[in-house]
């Protein structure tokens, strides 16, 4: 970074007082936003406020409106809804209902709101910016204010953020809750998938999106659906006949389940509604087959938060507080969004006009406009939904004479599968045959190598750990043995899925060219590793699961301390040097301490965590939870940090240990993985099949360029491609971990959270920005 670091002791927020409310529909995920924003605001010295339920409290006042302390949100991370309640106000859409409200605000001096709901509620809280300072006038001229108080609270500063459990605003990748959603609509789907494949049933899903598919599109995705029904993309006329040949054709190739899944909002071309039971009844009198509906309703809002929307709230909270902060007259009402892996800050009304653009485009039956106003990532969803879900009869299929190699290297990681079968599906459409490689490199040299077919990957989607098995091996000692076998197969490209390993292999494959006609080929790495410890990537297949795995230990053992009193838990996670796991999980899990490889600590550090949770034993708040990262120092191990608390605690609190271990590796995948992993998968093969093109000449494949060994990451906002060669320069390879890692920055703010003295470095944020329409050109190259 070649930018001076800005730190917020220059913002700080003396003297101001911020109010913080929810409304609208509950969303999982807002109790952690709610808690970033309270202890970020009396970090920077602000007074912060509780407006409990919505809007209706603002405008009754009273105990409704409430100055909390940093005790107030301890417990609530995890506690899915909102703790501060939620209500639908009618009177607030009265001139006379924001009148009361302004002056319940002034009577305590708030003149910053943080709004967190739709955009209906984040549409209200603009409008009652723009009336504010009359509102004060009006106020004033009735004599409940005096003209000091006028001048005093002149502006209101509004900052929103989205919690919608349907995705439905325009201008984020993904709002607070829709993550959690997600999670309890898979769930379902896993359970129900083994009901119905004992009975030979077709069920039929309903879930939320009343006029967005995006909960519909992304659960068909992530368990691999045979239809989906949503509000943007009604199917074209005649799909009855369509859909009963396609679940006709999958029962005969001996599949013993369908599923179809439907948004509850779901049309036709002509407008007119497709329900459920609509489509069960069509399924019953053409097919026959044994078909169930199950409505999944409010289900979908409940539960605990999963990872990602913590991680996602706690951020947004945090820079919608530096927002307020930094706000002047002149900015208008920002909205905190959600760009690929960046916090970016969007005019609110530029957003909610969008929103209300895809609206009036469905209804309009411009249907194609509605998807592309829906943003990249929702169009990218549905391109690779579309791609995977049907096989084109033979006959229509291009015939390349290309042959494919697909193999997992490393360790298990949650995803590979999805990104196994995506990759064998986008392959065939493409014309390529597909070879699976059974046991990695090891396996490659022993020839264990099968064709796999459309079929054979049936089912991939929702399956945790490697199908095609995998090992740590790296392909140095076998390179003639591997030669020999593209040779013998001949094999024209590569698909690699796994961790550093992957990564490693690559290089080795690249570095034997010049020895090894055969490894000319085009070659491309996909990142897939709990540890996300690969260099070029954000994200990698597998940490999300792993995440949620900690996550959900974490929820439990402070339930169980919070139970005893006194007691601090020390916890060890996975990631060999990369201390991302440990980081993030102590993010999600509210952890008052995480030890990484990547910041180095000392005996005075520990001494200084020791004193901070004696004092936190003093209030309220009576557990600890501390994360340690297995390499992060050779000689303060788990036992020796933990035997340290223990002596240093003794009389005020006791500890106790726990080592995850193996269990972070596995499960099913969760929603997150299951997407990346098919998203990115499609999106390599796109590019092999580009390269076998263009390194096609005389009747042979022959690559042999830097940019013919690729690794597809996610950086920032984007998918990008870069060679391995190339990311030699970013790696440390003793450690096995990227020189430099992005979430670092995150680091500060796990801290701030915990009530430590710490500075966070805000260059990045406090740029508005306008939200882009993209062109379609650009949905094939950007965000997941």
């Amino acid at each position: 970074m070649d930018h001076q670091p800005k730190f917020f002791e220059n913002l700080s927020g003396t003297g101001k007082a911020i109010g913080v409310l929810t409304s609208g529909g509950d969303a999982q995920g807002m109790n952690a936003a709610v808690r970033a924003v309270v202890r970020m605001g009396i970090y920077v010295k602000a007074k912060v406020y509780f407006v409990y339920e919505g809007y209706q409290g603002m405008v009754d006042g009273g105990d409704n409106i409430v100055e909390v302390s940093w005790e107030s949100v301890s417990s609530i991370l995890q506690v899915g809804g909102t703790v501060i309640g939620s209500a639908r106000c009618k009177s607030f859409r009265t001139r006379e209902g924001r009148l009361q409200a302004a002056y319940n605000l002034v009577q305590r001096g708030i003149t910053n709101l943080c709004v967190i709901g739709g955009d209906g509620s984040l549409t209200g809280a603009n409008l009652f910016r723009e009336e504010w300072s009359g509102l004060l006038e009006e106020l004033a001229q009735k004599e409940k204010i005096d003209e000091e108080a006028v001048k005093k609270y002149a502006y209101l500063n509004i900052v929103g953020m989205v919690g919608s459990i349907d995705n439905d605003f325009c201008g984020t990748d993904m709002t607070i809750g829709t993550d959690s959603a997600l999670h309890r609509i898979i769930e379902v789907v896993d359970a129900i998938m083994t009901t119905a494949q004992s009975h030979q049933r077709t069920f039929v899903l309903e879930v939320m999106g009343r006029h967005c598919g995006y909960l519909a599109l992304v659960s068909a995705l992530a368990c691999g659906a045979d239809w989906v029904f949503i509000p943007e993309y009604p199917p074209e006329e005649g799909w009855e006949d369509s859909m009963c040949v396609k679940l006709s054709e999958n029962r005969a190739r001996k599949k013993r389940l369908n599923i179809i899944i439907v948004a509850e909002g779901a049309i036709d071309c002509h407008n007119k509604p497709i329900t459920s039971e609509k489509v069960k009844d069509l399924v019953v009198q053409r097919l026959g087959f044994d078909t169930r509906v199950t409505i999944l309703g409010h289900v979908q809002r409940g539960g605990t938060p999963s990872a990602f929307d913590r991680i996602l709230a706690s951020r947004m909270g945090v820079e919608a507080v530096l927002a307020l902060l930094e706000a002047t007259p002149a900015t208008p009402a920002c909205v905190v969004s959600l760009s690929g892996n960046q916090a970016v800050r969007l005019p609110l009304m530029e957003c909610v006009q969008m929103t209300q653009e895809v609206q009036k485009a469905m209804d309009e039956g411009r249907f194609l406009e509605a998807v592309r106003l829906r943003g990249r990532s929702f169009e990218n969803n549905l391109n690779t939904y579309k791609l995977l879900s049907h096989k084109k009869p033979d006959a229509e299929l291009p015939k390349t004479n290309f042959n494919v190699a697909v193999l997992n290297v490393g360790a298990p990681a949650a995803g590979m599968n999805a990104a196994v079968r995506a990759a064998v599906r986008v392959g065939i459409t493409e014309g390529h045959k597909m070879f699976a490689v059974i046991d990695g490199f090891e396996g490659f040299a022993r020839g264990k190598i099968k064709e796999i077919s459309w079929g054979d990957v049936g089912g991939w989607t929702g399956q945790g750990g490697s199908i095609l098995g995998t090992k740590r091996t790296l392909p140095a000692k076998y390179l003639e043995k591997i030669a020999d076998q593209m040779r013998t197969n001949n094999i024209n490209a590569l698909m690699v899925i796994g961790g550093f390993e992957a990564y490693e292999s690559c290089l080795q494959l690249h570095e034997a060219r010049s020895r090894f006609e055969e490894f000319c080929v085009p070659i491309c790495v996909l990142p897939a590793t709990i540890s996300n410890n690969v260099p070029g990537t954000d994200f990698s297949i597998g940490t999300d699961t792993a995440l949620n795995a900690i996550v959900e230990t974490c929820d439990r053992i402070k339930q169980s301390a919070s139970g005893t009193k006194r007691r601090v838990f020390i916890i060890e996670t996975m990631g060999g040097y990369c201390g991302y796991l440990a980081n993030m999980g102590a993010l999600a899990a509210g952890a008052d301490a995480a030890y990484i490889f990547e910041e180095q600590f000392d005996i005075r550090e520990l001494q200084a965590n020791v004193e901070h949770l004696t004092e936190k034993m003093k209030t309220s708040i009576q557990r600890g939870l501390v994360l340690r990262n297995e390499n992060c120092n050779e000689n303060y191990t788990t036992d020796f940090i933990y035997q340290l608390y223990s002596e240093e605690g003794k009389g005020v609190f006791d500890c106790r240990k726990n080592v995850l271990g193996h269990m972070q590796q596995g499960g099913a995948p969760s929603p997150f993985d299951r997407n990346f992993g098919t998203k990115i998968s499609a999106k390599a093969m796109q590019w092999i099949s580009k390269k076998l093109k263009e390194t096609y000449r005389k009747g042979k494949v022959f690559a042999n360029t830097e940019d013919s060994v690729c690794l597809l990451g996610m950086r920032r906002r984007n998918l990008v491609f870069q060679p391995v060669a190339e990311l030699k320069t970013e790696t440390d390879f003793v450690h096995r971990i990227p020189k430099e890692q992005w979430w670092l920055k995150l680091r500060p703010l796990m801290k701030i959270l915990a009530k430590y003295k710490t500075s966070y470095d805000v260059s990045d944020s406090g740029q508005l920005e306008h939200v882009a329409m993209h062109s379609p050109k650009e949905a094939e190259t950007g965000a997941i």
